[in-house]
């Protein structure tokens, strides 16, 4: 089957199908982190690559906004399991018309954010490429017990933090070459270079107990909140008036109107479920974790699937699901 019929998520389901479950392997693929054991504990580990010209365009991405977000993305994968990073391998392709100041400045986004959150840079690999290549490994430590995706249930609220559709609406707004310096594209730029990953949000809430399935938005709302729908066996129902939007926003998407909110990606923002009775605890986290936590649905028997309801209650329709790396219209 060519990869474009199999897409990114039926690769990686037939990868996980194809590999042993090794010793001390409490989580394999298919979650935002892999826990394992080792003789002192456990550890969280995931591992993301970008790539030029697929997940990244230096003619509007500086290369240390390019280091920041290439350590962001796995920090975020480590706060979607509740953990603290601690540790980062760092590999790179590097295209020969590089040099050394091109790669200081790389550097000087990633040890920024590492400093930021106490992560220490520990090795990695180099070699020559036809194009940039970022390759990040982040291990980090658990929580008691790690927020899985598979854990929701049918009635538990469905949460997001922060703002959403910022960083795709961004990204569509450089590709059409808006670059105007107005302070609202300056934020969705930001949001877009410079993503946020929600560590302190997600260790208060691993620490309460409170999430049954969590999961980063990396790829679209409707797609991640699919992934979390699919391991724990619910259908899911998320109200469009509820979804939490920025000024910087509401003031720029014009035609493009919710599609990047629900279907964009790249905010790296916290997409969790929570039982219904959490409801006042959460309001109260609401005011520790540095970042509003905004309730915008409810997981639903499987059979229901995913859907989004306007607020009279009808269905509106959703064109696009979200990013596939090998899926091609």
């Amino acid at each position: 089957m060519k990869l474009s019929q199999l897409g990114e998520f039926g690769l990686i389901d037939r990868i996980r199908r194809m590999v042993s479950v090794g010793r001390g392997v409490r989580l394999g693929i298919g979650d935002d982190a892999a826990w394992v054991d080792h003789p002192q504990g456990s550890s969280l580990i995931t591992a993301d690559l970008l790539i030029e010209g697929i997940h990244f365009d230096l003619g509007w991405t500086s290369l240390a906004d390019l280091g920041y977000k290439s350590l962001a993305v796995n920090l975020s994968d480590i706060a979607a399991m509740g953990g603290v990073p601690a540790y980062a391998m760092l590999s790179l392709g590097i295209p020969a018309h590089f040099d050394s100041k091109q790669l200081d400045e790389l550097y000087r986004g990633i040890n920024g954010l590492a400093k930021k959150h106490g992560v220490t840079v520990v090795g990695g690999d180099t070699n020559l490429a036809d194009s940039l290549l970022i390759s990040v490994c982040v291990v980090g430590h658990p929580p008691r017990k790690p927020i899985c995706r598979s854990g929701a249930h049918v009635g538990d609220d469905i949460y997001v933090t922060g703002t959403l559709g910022d960083a795709a609406l961004g990204l569509a707004l450089l590709r059409r070459k808006r670059l105007r310096q107005s302070p609202a594209m300056a934020q969705l730029r930001k949001r877009h270079h410079r993503p946020t990953p929600r560590l302190a949000a997600a260790a208060l809430l691993a620490e309460r107990n409170l999430p049954t399935a969590m999961i980063d938005i990396s790829d679209g709302l409707i797609q991640d909140l699919g992934h979390i729908c699919q391991a724990s066996h619910v259908g899911a129902t998320i109200q469009q008036d509820k979804l939490p939007l920025s000024n910087a926003y509401r003031a720029l998407a014009g035609k493009i109107a919710m599609r990047c909110a629900m279907s964009g990606g790249e905010d790296y923002e916290l997409l969790f479920c929570a039982a219904s009775h959490q409801r006042k605890r959460i309001e109260k986290l609401n005011r520790l974790a540095g970042v509003a936590i905004s309730r915008i649905g409810v997981c639903m028997p499987v059979g229901n699937g995913v859907h989004v309801v306007d607020a009279s209650g009808a269905t509106i329709a959703v064109k696009a699901a979200g990013h596939d790396h090998f899926k091609r219209p």
